[in-house]
């Protein structure tokens, strides 16, 4: 069973930038698709990006062009690169690694405000 732990978290103002990763252990990390999540107070759980094993990504339409997601499989961590934050991107941010039995990290919180 693969452990994920997000990391990189914070408070920033609108503008700002934010790094998450997403370490994983216990398990073959570069076989799988991993991707990011993430959950606003009160709303369902939401699909941000995906990247596959050899690093082909999608985003949700309203953070293309604002984030990217990368991997390095050598350490077994997935990053968020977060750029031009808005209010709207507030929420815990979970990672999941989409093997046959999808695995989640316990989430980190991004607050985004002026």
């Amino acid at each position: 069973q693969v452990q994920l732990v997000e990391s990189g978290g914070g408070m920033v103002q609108p503008g700002g930038s934010l790094r998450l990763s997403c370490a994983a252990s216990g398990s073959i990390f570069a076989m799988y698709p991993m991707g990011w999540y993430r959950q606003a107070p009160g709303q369902e759980r939401e699909w941000v990006g995906t990247i596959t094993s050899v690093g082909t990504t999608n985003y949700l339409d309203s953070v293309k062009g604002r984030f990217t997601i990368s991997r390095d499989n050598a350490k077994n961590t997935m990053y968020l690169q977060m750029n031009n934050l808005k209010p709207e991107d507030t929420g815990v941010y979970f990672c999941v690694q989409m093997a046959r039995d999808w695995s989640w990290g316990r989430g980190t919180q991004v607050t985004v405000s002026s």
